[in-house]
């Protein structure tokens, strides 16, 4: 049984966790406000570069920068991470003379981070901080100086890094998200450098994914049940769909063997010899060929339905998305059911 005092112990570290996050929350949106000229002089050094952004850094600072560096790389500005530790020892030979370098340290005086400034200008076009200390080395040897300004940490002692971090993290995601709308970076750039997982799967083209040729059942609407069903006997994979199409080859409807099915539940298997125009779906809901497999998981999701039909841009049939192929890559509880609605 929970006592009153245990209770009033929960919600005060309740209360001591929302007050981390609140402090957080002001810091950034200070840092916002501050953001300025310097800012879009990073922006714009970056930007021209035509090598590509070196960022580092020691401590926490250190993975913050490989954490925007990774976001740099996902949104269409090339970076990597480079460890000033062993940057003396031999890796400041991977800083090219075409490349930025995105410094990161708190205070600015980070003894590992410093002993480096000197050597990075030489090698590089550029050198930017990323700091909170205007008056600090890193500020003062930088040609751009992103200063985020007087912070107060989350944690209790004042000394563990939080709010420093966060806020660096956020300006980082700031200049990464800038830097891809001037570069007009698109959901097709993302796509070819996320392949894997399913967040690359859904950003496929439908085309990847979709089935095709001798997977697909393509019947003329004119022809009855009987034969529809008649002329795909023996395939290996068949479709839970038939798409009927019209004389010129467009698609006009859809037929799944859960619409068979229930011809013969409600006794109307007379209709096995009339063409199946009579109980088909018409304007079944399609996507166009060249369309994100995104769009087709989401209307596979709102509209609740089992199949959708690719076509070409003379409303052909070319593919069909079915649901057992992509039912992996749909949110979890999503609840979906034979089409029957027309669109």
């Amino acid at each position: 049984m929970t006592t009153h005092a245990q209770a009033g112990q929960v919600d005060l570290r309740l209360e001591q966790a929302r007050q981390v996050l609140r402090t957080e929350a002001a810091a950034l949106y200070a840092v916002a406000d501050r953001l300025g000229p310097s800012f879009l002089a990073a922006v714009d050094a970056i930007f021209r570069c035509t090598g590509r952004v070196c960022l580092t850094g020691t401590g926490k600072s250190a993975d913050v920068a490989q954490k925007i560096a990774g976001t740099f790389n996902s949104t269409g500005t090339r970076a990597y991470l480079l460890d000033p530790t062993r940057a003396v020892h031999g890796d400041l030979g991977m800083v090219g003379p075409d490349d930025v370098v995105l410094v990161l340290s708190h205070s600015g005086e980070s003894e590992e981070v410093v002993r480096i400034l000197r050597p990075l200008r030489q090698l590089a076009s550029g050198l930017i901080a990323l700091t909170s200390n205007p008056s600090g080395t890193l500020a003062r040897e930088a040609d751009i100086a992103i200063v985020l300004g007087p912070l107060i940490e989350a944690d209790p002692l004042g000394l563990a890094p939080s709010t420093s971090t966060t806020a660096m993290i956020a300006v980082g995601d700031a200049l990464a998200f800038v830097l891809s709308r001037q570069r007009a970076f698109n959901h097709d750039d993302f796509a070819r450098f996320h392949p894997a997982g399913s967040l690359g799967r859904k950003l496929m083209k439908v085309e990847a994914v979709m089935r095709r040729g001798s997977e697909l059942r393509i019947a003329a609407a004119t022809k009855s049940i009987r034969e529809v069903f008649a002329q795909s006997v023996g395939r290996l994979r068949r479709s839970g769909a038939v798409m009927l199409v019209d004389e010129q080859g467009r698609l006009i409807g859809l037929f799944t063997d859960s619409d068979l099915a229930r011809l013969f539940e409600q006794r109307r298997d007379h209709l096995l010899d009339e063409p199946i125009s009579c109980v088909m779906t018409q304007r079944p809901l399609t996507i166009r060929a060249g369309s994100r497999l995104l769009d087709a998981l989401d209307i596979l999701r709102t509209r609740k339905i089992s199949e959708l039909p690719v076509v070409d841009d003379d409303h052909r049939p070319i593919g069909l998305i079915d649901i057992t192929d992509v039912l992996g890559l749909l949110p979890d509880g999503a609840e979906l059911e034979e089409p029957r609605a027309a669109a």
